[in-house]
C-alpha cells in the first residue's frame, strides 16, 4: 500500500507552514502498538530479507548492559535489558519460513518459542549449541561488521562463547550478517507509515510552538532557554530525545560568507534574529531528525524581509534537486554526485548531507554526503544501493547574501523526514516552504 494512501487524515493535520500536534497513542497503549507491528515484521519481512542476504541461520546475542544495537528492534516490550544472557535464534526453514526461537533463563513469550528450560550460563551455551548443530545450517550469520556500527553488536567475548559450544566445521560457516542487519533497519513497513508521520508531524509542531511568542520574549529569551522547551515539550508527550535540541541564531555582523561551513551562534535572542533548531524524538521505535528556519521580526516589520524569504526558497529548490536525483539503486555516492552537479548548475551555494531515519535517526542505509564529506566517497552508507520502503532525513544547507546584512550570507539549514516509496520521495509531515515568525 502506498504511503500517501495510509496517511490523509494526518497529511490534513500536518501542513506545510502551520502543523499542528496529531493524535499520539497513550503511553499505557504504546507496547501493544509496538508488539503489534513486531510480529508483522518478523512475519512479514524478516524472511524475505534472510533469504535476499542468503542466510540460514542469524544469531542476535546479548548480555544485559552490553545489548547488540539490533536486539530491542527484535523483541517484545516491554523490554528494558537482555535480562543476564539472551540468546536469540532465527532459522530459516527450507519452506522459506522462519523458526524464532529465544535461549534464555527469562522466557521472551510473544513472537519467540522458548528453546531452553534452564539451567546455569554453561548450559544455556551449551543449549545454543546443540540447537545450531540440530538444524545444520550452512551459513550462519553473526552480527560483526568493518563498516557498520549498527551491525556489529557481537561482543569479542560472546563470540569467543559461541565458537567454543560449535564444532569446528560449523565454526567456518560463521559468516557477518551485515547485509540483513542493514536491511532489517532501514526498511519501513505500512503498519509503521502512521505511526513515523506522526513523530514526524510532531516534531515539526513543536518547533512551530517554540519559534513563536508562545516561548520567545525578544531580547530575554536565549537559545537554551527555547532549547530546552523543547527539550521539555517532548517529556510531556513522553517521547524520548536522542540528542540535546539544539538551537542557535544568525545575524547582521556575524561571520557567515559564502565560505562558511556552519553558522550560528547562541545567546539572548533579539528583533532581526534568524533562528534555526535541529531536534530528534523517538515514537513508537521510529525516530525523525528535523531541522528548521524561523524569524524574529524587527520593529515596523510586518513580514520576513525578501532576501531571507528568497534564501528558503533556494532550500527549497536545494531540496527539490535532491529527491529528484533518488532513484531506486543508485548508491548514495551516485546520488551525493548528482545533487552537487544539479545545484552548481542553478547557481546554488549548497551542502548535502541526507541520512537513513528508522529505529535511530541516524540508521544504517544510504546515506549522501556527509557535513565534512561532500566529495565522496562516504564508508559504508555511500556505496549502499536505494531501496524501496525507506525513510530519510532530507539534510543539508543553503548559503545566500543578505543585502540588508551588508557582507553577511545567511544559512538556511533544512532536515525534513521523508519516505522513498514507488520510485519517489514523499514528506509524510510536510516540509518547511515559510518562516516560522516571532512577532
Amino acid at each position: 500500500m502506498m504511503l500517501a494512501t495510509l496517511l490523509p487524515a494526518l497529511l490534513a493535520t500536518a501542513s506545510a507552514n502551520a502543523p499542528t500536534l496529531p493524535p499520539l497513542v497513550p503511553l499505557r497503549e504504546r507496547a501493544a502498538v509496538e508488539n503489534e507491528i513486531l510480529e508483522q515484521r518478523l512475519q512479514q519481512l524478516l524472511p524475505p530479507l534472510m533469504a535476499e542476504a542468503g542466510l540460514d541461520m542469524w544469531l542476535v546475542l546479548s548480555r544485559e548492559y552490553a545489548e547488540d544495537p539490533v536486539y530491542f528492534t527484535l523483541v517484545p516490550q516491554p523490554t528494558f535489558a537482555a535480562r543476564r544472557t539472551t540468546l536469540l535464534v532465527f532459522h530459516r526453514r527450507a519452506d522459506g519460513s522462519v523458526e524464532r526461537l529465544a535461549v534464555n533463563r527469562y522466557p521472551l513469550g510473544g513472537p519467540y518459542a522458548s528453546a531452553w528450560s534452564g539451567g546455569d550460563l554453561e548450559a544455556q551455551w551449551q543449549a545454543l549449541g546443540e540447537l545450531i548443530v540440530a538444524r545444520d545450517p550452512r551459513r550462519i550469520g553473526i552480527n560483526v561488521s568493518r563498516d557498520w556500527a549498527l551491525a556489529d553488536g557481537l561482543s569479542h567475548g560472546l563470540q569467543q562463547r559461541l565458537r567454543a559450544v560449535l564444532p569446528e566445521a560449523y565454526q567456518a560457516r560463521l559468516v557477518p550478517a551485515e547485509q540483513l542487519v542493514v536491511r532489517w533497519s532501514e526498511t519501513r513497513t505500512p503498519a509503521e507509515a502512521p505511526h513515523h508521520a506522526a513523530a514526524m508531524a510532531t516534531a515539526r509542531a513543536v518547533i512551530a510552538e517554540a519559534f513563536s511568542n508562545r516561548v520567545i520574549t525578544p531580547g530575554e529569551t536565549t537559545t537554551d532557554d527555547v532549547a530546552w522547551y523543547i527539550r521539555q515539550r517532548f517529556e510531556s508527550l513522553n517521547l524520548p530525545v536522542w540528542f540535546q535540541p539544539d538551537v542557535n541564531r544568525q545575524r547582521a555582523g556575524d561571520d557567515c560568507t559564502r565560505e562558511s561551513t556552519f553558522c550560528g551562534g547562541q545567546g539572548v535572542i533579539e528583533r532581526g534574529d534568524v533562528l534555526h533548531t535541529d531536534v530528534g524524538v523517538c515514537y513508537l521505535k521510529l525516530c525523525t531528525d528535523t531541522q528548521e528556519m524561523g524569524y524574529v521580526l524587527r520593529e515596523g516589520e510586518a513580514e520576513v524581509p525578501r532576501s531571507l524569504r528568497e534564501a528558503l526558497a533556494a532550500g527549497n529548490r536545494w531540496q527539490d534537486l535532491h529527491t529528484g536525483e533518488f532513484r531506486a539503486g543508485r548508491t548514495g555516492d551516485e546520488i551525493l554526485a548528482a545533487t552537487r552537479a544539479a545545484a552548481a548548475a542553478e547557481g546554488l551555494v549548497s551542502s548535502t548531507y541526507s541520512h537513513p531515519l528508522g529505529f535511530r535517526g541516524h540508521a544504517a542505509g544510504l546515506s549522501v554526503g556527509m557535513w565534512d564529506n561532500q566529495e565522496g566517497p562516504v564508508p559504508g552508507g555511500g556505496s549502499w544501493p536505494l531501496n524501496e520502503s525507506t525513510g530519510y532525513a532530507i539534510e543539508g544547507n543553503v548559503l545566500a547574501p543578505v543585502p540588508e546584512w551588508g557582507d553577511t550570507w545567511v544559512q538556511v539549514k533544512l532536515e525534513q523526514g521523508a519516505w522513498f516509496e514507488g520510485g519517489a520521495v514523499r514528506y509524510p509531515a510536510g516540509r518547511q516552504v515559510q518562516w516560522h515568525v516571532v512577532e
